[in-house]
């Protein structure tokens, strides 16, 4: 596994938890509740730190959001192709799959993998190019879900989806001309739901690959949702569907 650094008490008491931590740096000006029951976390597990100042914490991780709490740990890496194809290969039920076009705000990116953690997603899939990839502030944002699901990129999205759909994958993508919405769609079976950019949304290729395109009914003057947000609407109701709630 690779190695790097993490900041923010949720990021790094993910990966105590996980047992991935290598290494602790904490600043010891902060003296608050908080930092406090952090203290009572590494006690518990039996961990070492590190002190450090600000100076020292924002040279390694170049960020000021890190609270005074900093991790160096090991990381899963992003998953190629193969891997994909291999995971559909063993799981046993219907495939549940998230893929998000384009989508380049890391913090929209960590969002959409903490609600794919949450509703049952098998795989997160991005293009290699134009997108996000697993950067520190994604996995900070995911607050662990970056290690728990698949985070797969592949060289050629729509050639991807293709593929998938020749396994009986149905390939559903999210727009506002959608011709029918999320609540009357059907999720139960093997399906991928396709994420669109914060800007421009589904790309006109990848949309040509789409089975068919829903949309979130919405009222009022707000024209779109963001990107995170959506997901994680379709997601619960696709959820709610397989689950039969």
């Amino acid at each position: 596994m690779a190695q790097e650094w993490i900041y923010g008490f949720h990021a790094v008491e993910a990966a105590i938890r996980e047992d991935r931590v290598i290494r602790i740096m904490l600043d010891p000006t902060r003296k608050d509740k908080r930092m406090q029951e952090f203290y009572d976390l590494l006690n518990e597990f039996n961990i070492r730190y590190e002190r450090a100042d600000q100076q020292a914490i924002e040279k390694l991780v170049q960020d000021s959001r890190h609270q005074g709490v900093i991790a160096q740990i090991e990381v899963r890496g992003a998953e190629s192709e193969d891997y994909l194809y291999k995971l559909l290969d063993r799981i046993e039920h219907h495939p549940f799959l998230l893929i998000l076009d384009e989508v380049q705000d890391p913090h929209n990116v960590g969002a959409c993998l903490r609600s794919a953690e949450a509703f049952g997603v098998d795989a997160v899939i991005v293009p290699k190019d134009n997108a996000c990839s697993l950067t520190p502030i994604v996995r900070k944002v995911s607050s662990g879900s970056s290690e728990r699901i698949p985070f797969i990129e592949v060289t050629n999205l729509s050639r991807m989806l293709e593929k998938i759909k020749e396994r009986g994958i149905w390939v559903s993508g999210l727009a506002g001309g959608g011709e029918t919405t999320i609540f009357t769609a059907d999720f139960r079976g093997p399906i991928a739901i396709v994420m669109g950019s914060e800007g421009s949304g589904i790309r006109r290729l990848t949309e040509k690959h789409c089975d068919f395109i829903v949309k979130i009914p919405m009222e009022g003057q707000i024209e779109s949702l963001n990107v995170s947000v959506a997901t994680g609407v379709t997601l619960a109701e696709a959820y709610r569907q397989r689950h039969s709630l």
